[in-house]
């Protein structure tokens, strides 16, 4: 036998037994939602946002694509999300809230915490995300807390979510 193949199989067997003697581990399967990005200029925000939740939370997967299960468009009005089901519904991007001088980043992700199930939480306070504009103007931080990630990941492993859907969520 061959050195090269000797390697392959050694590798091989190896990685075999590893995977044999491991300790099982539960592990939830992971929602994959795709979402329709029709943003204007808040495409890359948009992208960026759902790389956000991606990089927090375990259970759901966000993925640019059609046919999609929530789309995220762009309007003059105030941002605002309507969840039909977890995981789908409308965005709106809304113009009037960046001219206001609120940060388009922390609006994404927001919005898209409203598909993921998150209620408006107007706690006022930054670290918050769900808090929305009761939040200052000058609120950057558009990273969900451990508690909405928590949720979130809770919300696609079976749990109820508190997002009541059909409402209009507008961030005024």
């Amino acid at each position: 036998m061959s050195r090269p193949l000797r390697i392959i199989l050694s590798a091989a067997l190896s990685l075999v037994f590893l995977l044999v003697t491991a300790p099982a581990q539960a592990t939830a399967l992971v929602t994959v939602l795709r979402y329709d990005n029709r943003a204007a200029e808040f495409v890359a925000t948009v992208d960026q946002a759902a790389q956000i939740w991606n990089s927090t939370v375990v259970n759901v997967r966000l993925v640019r694509g059609t046919p999609a299960h929530f789309v995220v468009v762009a309007d003059n009005g105030w941002p605002r999300a309507l969840p039909t089901s977890l995981g789908r519904g409308t965005i709106w991007m809304g113009r009037q809230a960046v001219n206001q001088g609120y940060y388009p980043l922390r609006i994404a992700t927001h919005e898209i915490g409203h598909i993921l199930g998150l209620p408006d939480r107007r706690t006022g306070l930054c670290s918050d995300l769900m808090s929305g504009s009761s939040a200052p103007v000058s609120c950057r931080n558009a990273n969900p807390s451990a508690a909405e990630r928590a949720r979130v990941d809770s919300n696609f492993a079976g749990g109820t979510p508190q997002v009541e859907f059909g409402k209009l969520y507008e961030e005024r």
